[in-house]
């Protein structure tokens, strides 16, 4: 456990920050579809929760299809997360308290208690970054290697089983 642990603070130090991910699910024709979706929980620790719509295209997907992956982007730091996960819709009204934010009223005519609210909970099975060496250090190292002919590494990427 002391390992996952180290992987979670990992990932909470990549995710930092970022507020959206692109949400991955295969369609009801069978096909990828991505939407951005807003991250509710900032502290990762092996699930990650969404506020959705039940009319929505996604919301529809997971009975039929509940593999999902999340991609988060850091383009400051030329960090990217990719996050493998199983998709569930939940009903939890004392998680939907303490993630409610009076921006989603625009989006939920009838507050917390619309009907079309629905809670999904991505539990992470796998994830894969790679770690930029930020803007300045990249274009060194690409103007480096294309006069020396030599190629750089332009950062590190790591493999994460949850």
């Amino acid at each position: 456990m002391n390992n996952l642990n180290s992987e979670y603070q990992e990932l909470n130090q990549l995710l930092k920050g970022i507020k959206f991910a692109m949400v991955t699910f295969i369609s009801e024709k069978g096909h990828l579809h991505s939407v951005p979706m807003t991250t509710q929980d900032t502290n990762f620790n092996g699930i990650v929760w969404f506020l959705g719509s039940k009319s929505s295209e996604l919301v529809k997907s997971i009975p039929l299809n509940n593999q999902v992956n999340l991609g988060y982007s850091n383009i400051s730091n030329n960090d990217y997360v990719s996050i493998n996960g199983i998709a569930e819709c939940v009903v939890d009204p004392a998680i939907l308290d303490q993630i409610w934010s009076p921006a989603y009223e625009a989006f939920f005519e009838h507050g917390k208690s619309d009907p079309d609210i629905q809670l999904l909970r991505v539990i992470c099975n796998g994830a894969q970054y790679w770690k930029g060496s930020g803007k300045v250090a990249t274009l060194f190292k690409l103007a480096k290697a294309s006069i020396t002919g030599e190629s750089e590494e332009l950062g590190m990427t790591k493999n994460i089983s949850l």
